[in-house]
């Protein structure tokens, strides 16, 4: 691995909330704090999404983050970052060129991600190549999908309890939490925190997974020991 280690993070160009008529996207916090501990340890980061171009930011996390002054910066200095992501599918068959790929969270993932077949295949092409997948909050639906991915695993994700206190458990497509116990099946764990919204992540070998927005400093950090082997 160079001095710079490379992370391709992949965002949702999915930005409507189902036919609630509001928007949706990717969760400022769980690309901000990422964001700030990858690039103090010195990744370069590229940002792609299944549609390229401008990955939609929900609004709601904006507001909700008003008073988090790590992710007001990233809002003020990157802007450019997420206007100008590169399709997903350029990166099929370069996983060599990465030491990770991380999906951050927000509710836009569960509508596209879940079910797209090229990131599918980038997560199992990283996976094969030996390479750190991680996800965070609702990140983890795109890895449900990925045939065996999951298997046998430890994982962790957004729950259902936070789902319905937010009021969309009606709204998204499937229960994050279910799936992600259906898909790791009777060897592997979905666990989750001991009170909603508490910082929760779950390292199993190279995959990496938080349940949710406090999650997601944690997430870097453990992307930073799996890649430099602390």
């Amino acid at each position: 691995m160079s001095d710079s280690p490379k992370i391709l993070v992949v965002l949702t160009s999915h930005g409507k909330l189902g036919d609630t008529g509001k928007p949706t996207g990717w969760y400022l916090p769980e690309l901000a704090h990422p964001h700030a501990v990858l690039t103090q340890q010195g990744f370069h980061i590229t940002l792609a999404s299944p549609a390229g171009g401008p990955a939609p930011l929900d609004p709601s996390s904006v507001e909700a983050s008003a008073n988090d002054t790590t992710s007001q910066a990233f809002l003020a200095e990157h802007k450019s970052l997420w206007e100008t992501t590169t399709p997903l599918e350029s990166f099929l068959g370069r996983a060599d060129e990465f030491a990770a790929v991380f999906f951050p969270g927000g509710h836009g993932p569960m509508f596209d991600l879940a079910s797209d077949p090229t990131s599918h295949a980038l997560v199992q092409e990283f996976a094969q190549k030996g390479k750190v997948v991680a996800a965070v909050c609702h990140g983890p639906a795109a890895l449900v999908g990925v045939k065996g991915f999951l298997r046998g695993k430890k994982v962790t994700g957004f729950s259902n309890e936070e789902e319905k206190e937010v009021g969309l458990e009606k709204v998204v497509p499937f229960s994050l939490e279910d799936k992600l116990v259906e898909a790791v099946g009777k060897g592997g764990k979905y666990e989750k925190a001991g009170e909603k919204w508490g910082e929760k992540v779950v390292v199993d070998g190279k995959l990496i997974t938080g349940q949710n927005p406090a999650s997601s400093k944690k997430v870097a950090e453990e992307i930073v020991k799996a890649v430099y082997g602390a």
